[in-house]
């Protein structure tokens, strides 16, 4: 009789309900780097593999990675799959992420780290259009990092600093966004100034320009008697600062936007909203 009920239940269950039972699974990318860099990483999702089934894809869209972590996801039984790519930039690596996921068709072309791969994913995924440079939350983040590092405001510029692209035009949006945070350490504490820069870190020419204007810059607020405090706008780490900043007066603590608990609330607002979408069906399931 219980039998004879519950199936009956189920038929009076819209499909929609059914649906939102499924478990959607979250595969976190992330660049990665030495064990440090990895296990911040670890650290910020551990919170949500108590509440979610969740696996790490380290590499610039590594289809071995991204493999491994597919089938990790499989394994706890999962119908769908969110990816929250966990970049500064929302465009990092985004051509190869869709075609390994059946989400384009045309294979990228140029250079990368890793040649692009279809993985064949035979369960609907769907990827995050953000970045880390669109989370408006991560903006409290660079706040408390200027207010932590500061003994005297008024005598103080903040100069916060980014890894950068390639293109001027994608440039100048980095540091749009960025200015856009950088709002939160202006409205909390009266410095001097509060700057953003970015290095063109993997662009030799680009790189040495922008090296010689971020000394100079340093001198000069030192020869005025101002202290520069130094954030890096990374989620990890000092980056190549200490090298490009050696000899120089400023002050910094090499914190990011990790450890912070408002990283792993982004990544978990992503996927959230991520499986939302998912069930109401309104997403492309991987081909």
């Amino acid at each position: 009789m219980r039998s004879f009920l519950f199936g009956l239940l189920l038929l009076l269950i819209p499909s929609s309900s059914l649906a939102s039972q499924s478990q959607v699974g979250l595969l976190v990318m992330a660049h990665g780097g030495n064990d440090n860099w990895n296990e911040a990483v670890r650290e910020a999702v551990r919170p949500l593999a108590e509440k979610y089934p969740v696996a790490i894809a380290f590499g610039m869209a590594n289809p071995e990675t991204l493999r491994s972590a597919v089938n990790d996801l499989k394994k706890k039984g999962v119908s769908s799959i969110a990816v929250v790519r966990l970049f500064v930039s929302a465009t990092s690596f985004l051509p190869e992420t869709e075609y390994a996921f059946g989400l384009r068709t045309e294979k990228p072309s140029g250079q990368f780290m890793n040649e692009p791969e279809i993985l064949g994913v035979e369960i609907p995924v769907i990827l995050n259009s953000m970045g880390l440079l669109d989370a408006s939350a991560l903006g409290a983040v660079l706040a408390d990092r200027s207010v932590a590092l500061s003994t005297d405001p008024g005598r103080e510029t903040v100069l916060i600093i980014g890894h950068g692209p390639a293109s001027d035009v994608e440039n100048r949006k980095w540091l749009r966004k960025m200015n856009s945070l950088a709002d939160s350490v202006r409205a909390l504490t009266p410095f001097h100034s509060v700057l953003v820069r970015t290095l063109r870190e993997d662009w030799t020419g680009k790189r040495k320009l922008a090296e010689l204007e971020l000394r100079d810059l340093i001198k000069t607020e030192a020869a005025h008697g101002r202290t520069v405090l130094v954030i890096p706008f990374r989620l990890y780490g000092f980056g190549p600062y200490s090298e490009v900043f050696e000899g120089l007066d400023y002050r910094s603590d090499g914190m990011a936007f990790l450890p912070d608990d408002r990283v792993t609330c982004w990544i978990e607002n992503q996927y959230l909203s991520l499986s939302e979408t998912l069930r109401s069906g309104s997403a492309n399931p991987a081909e």
